[in-house]
């Protein structure tokens, strides 16, 4: 699909028309694509990520009266990070219609996760600038949907999680390690092994280091809580 038909097609799934487009261009052209007349999408992402943290603040907020602050900082995380920034974007197919210079193209940038999150939220404030802050909440709620709802209650990573579990249990922080990479260069895998002081051990293969780690301390987290509650 060339680049200005994916454009439109992108529109189309965002349910917003732009009554003025070039925000949307603006939002969609990475930094390696940027030039003095084609400005890239680095302060719309600022804005962006502003806005999507106060319409989820609200709505989560508004969602359990009963939640504490200690309930609602680790859901209001799990919704605005990176990840699940990138998540919603690879939903509306958000890749296909970046505007990335050839290197970046060429290494795989319409699939990497900054990528695609700081375009989501760029995307956010272009929609926010083109019609106002209920205009960017309707459209945040629409395209998260499902995700507030189900939102774990406790929904801090699972790095935190698992250190936390281990320090309650006087055992000093768990270990990551990169084990394994494989792929080409433009779409490598990492697969990366958790490890406590205590001997008990999960990995885990992803896209990047980060979210490798994160999948392997959510297994061996998994499997210690699991043994816990059996052990009761």
């Amino acid at each position: 699909m060339k680049q200005g038909a994916a454009l439109l097609a992108l529109a189309d799934r965002l349910g917003h028309p732009f009554a003025q487009p070039d925000l949307l261009r603006m939002a969609l052209t990475h930094p390696s694509m940027s030039s003095p007349t084609r400005p890239d999408n680095q302060r719309l992402e600022f804005l962006g990520d502003r806005v999507l943290g106060l319409v989820m603040a609200e709505a989560l907020y508004s969602a359990d009266a009963t939640a504490s602050e200690g309930q609602l900082a680790p859901r209001y995380n799990a919704l605005v990070r990176k990840e699940a920034c990138a998540a919603v974007a690879r939903d509306l197919g958000l890749g296909d219609a970046l505007k990335l210079g050839r290197s970046e193209m060429l290494s795989g940038g319409r699939r990497k996760d900054a990528i695609l999150a700081d375009a989501m939220e760029a995307v956010i404030a272009a929609i926010y600038l083109d019609a106002g802050f209920e205009a960017a909440r309707a459209a945040v709620l629409r395209l998260w949907g499902s995700r507030i709802a189900g939102v774990a209650e406790d929904a801090r990573d699972a790095k935190t999680s698992l250190q936390e579990w281990a320090q309650a249990r006087s055992q000093t922080p768990p270990d990551y390690a990169e084990v394994a990479r494989s792929g080409p260069d433009h779409a490598p895998e990492f697969t990366v092994e958790v490890r406590l002081e205590s001997g008990e051990s999960a990995s885990a293969t992803a896209g990047s280091k980060r979210q490798a780690e994160q999948r392997a301390a959510r297994s061996l987290l998994d499997r210690l809580t699991g043994a816990d509650q059996s052990a009761r």
